[in-house]
Parts: C-alpha cells; sequence; structure tokens
C-alpha cells in the first residue's frame, strides 16, 4: 500500500539560503574556509572592532596539513593595531572552529581604496520581531490568569500571545 505523500507549505517554493548553501559553500572551500561561519558571521567572532579594520581572505594548510594559517587583509594604518591583537584573533578564530586549527595568524595589507573595494560584507540580516496584537495579548492574559506564580503567568502570557497572533495559514 502507498503512502500518501506529505503536502509542505511551501508550494513548490525553496528558501534562497537552501538554493545558495552548496555554492557558499563550495566557494568558501575555495578559499580554505572549512566552516562558513567564520566568513559570514566573522563580527560576531573576532568582535566589531576588529571586523571594521581586517577582512578573513585565505585559510592555507601547510604539507603536513597540521595548523593552518589565516591570512587578514587590511589597509596599512591598522596593520600594526592588529599585529598586537593577533594571538586573541587566533584563539577566537579556534573557538569558531572549535578546535585549534589556526595555529598563525598573517595580515596582509593594502591600500584604503583596495580594501573598500574589494570588501565583501558578511552582515547577517537584523532580526524583526513582531508584537503581538492588543488582542492577542489580552486573550492570553486572560487564559494565563488563574497561574499562581507572577513570573510563571507572564511567560505563559508572552507565549499565549506569540501563538494567538501567528499567522493562520
Amino acid at each position: 500500500m502507498k503512502q500518501a505523500r506529505h503536502k509542505g507549505t511551501t508550494r513548490g517554493f525553496s528558501r534562497a539560503a537552501t538554493l545558495m548553501q552548496t555554492r557558499i559553500r563550495t566557494a568558501s572551500e575555495e578559499r580554505g574556509f572549512a566552516v562558513t561561519r567564520l566568513l559570514t558571521h566573522w563580527s560576531e567572532v573576532v568582535g566589531e572592532a576588529t571586523a571594521s579594520v581586517a577582512t578573513p581572505v585565505n585559510v592555507s594548510y601547510g604539507k603536513g596539513g597540521m595548523g593552518a594559517t589565516l591570512t587578514l587583509l587590511t589597509t596599512g594604518a591598522q596593520a600594526p593595531m592588529l599585529e598586537m591583537q593577533k594571538e586573541q584573533i587566533r584563539e577566537k578564530v579556534n573557538a569558531c572552529y572549535g578546535y585549534r586549527a589556526i595555529a598563525r595568524v598573517r595580515i596582509t595589507q593594502t591600500a584604503p581604496t583596495g580594501f573598500a573595494e574589494g570588501r565583501v560584507a558578511f552582515t547577517p540580516a537584523p532580526k524583526t520581531r513582531k508584537t503581538p496584537s492588543p488582542a492577542a495579548q489580552s486573550e492570553a492574559q486572560a487564559l494565563a490568569g488563574t497561574v499562581e506564580s507572577d513570573d510563571l503567568r507572564a511567560a505563559l502570557a508572552a507565549l499565549g500571545a506569540n501563538v494567538l497572533s501567528k499567522q493562520k495559514t
């Protein structure tokens, strides 16, 4: 007996992230980035201050395969400051990988014009939160009104408001 096919809610469409995932992975692996999170979340990995002046360019592996070299691109004026932060950057990047993948950090300098033109921004889109409608909030508070604990009542009311305000398809 044949099972009925599951009907999805996408109506034949795929998410853009799903379509681009393999292409992004192949492009980043060509440059040695085994973990694409290093590229896509660079500012979260090393911090806003470092991410604004340096961009990861390449990860190269030696002949033995142990200990890779991370190459960063920066302007000439920022290079001395980054040189002093190399150890902290290496530790933060290795924390992203989950093991000691990077043994060395190499800094490459370029002119400010070349840095601005060649830089690709990998900033994730900001997360937007929808606020539940007043009607959903009041209905959720009425449903959670019988709970004795104030904290639990507030948490259940917030959860209920989010559930009730969700679009029904």
